[in-house]
């Protein structure tokens, strides 16, 4: 049986949750789809849509993604590789980091 894509009332719980386990409310938006005529801000109804597109676009691109392993690479050693740390521009900056 093929997965059932979820809805757009299931996207718009699961963007509003991870937004507000960042501490991100989307009830500051002002209502609808049009934008605020003073601040220009973008209406709470067209923000979900944005979002909901691009969580149906790109995380299942992204989750699907593996490490390129040399092809005699069997597939218990391709996990294997797939679990490495990516290569980062700073890495002096990431250790300090996580230091604190």
């Amino acid at each position: 049986m093929a997965p059932v894509p979820p809805t757009d009332a299931e996207l718009n719980t699961l963007i509003t949750a991870r937004l507000a386990a960042l501490g991100i409310d989307l009830d500051q938006l002002p209502p609808g789809t049009a934008a605020d005529p003073e601040t220009g801000t973008p209406g709470r109804d067209s923000v979900l849509a944005s979002l909901r597109s691009f969580v149906r676009g790109t995380v299942a691109t992204l989750a699907a993604y593996q490490v390129p392993t040399p092809d005699a690479t069997d597939p218990e050693g391709a996990k294997a590789l797939s679990q490495q740390r990516v290569p980062i521009l700073y890495p002096a900056n990431s250790t300090e980091w996580r230091k604190a």
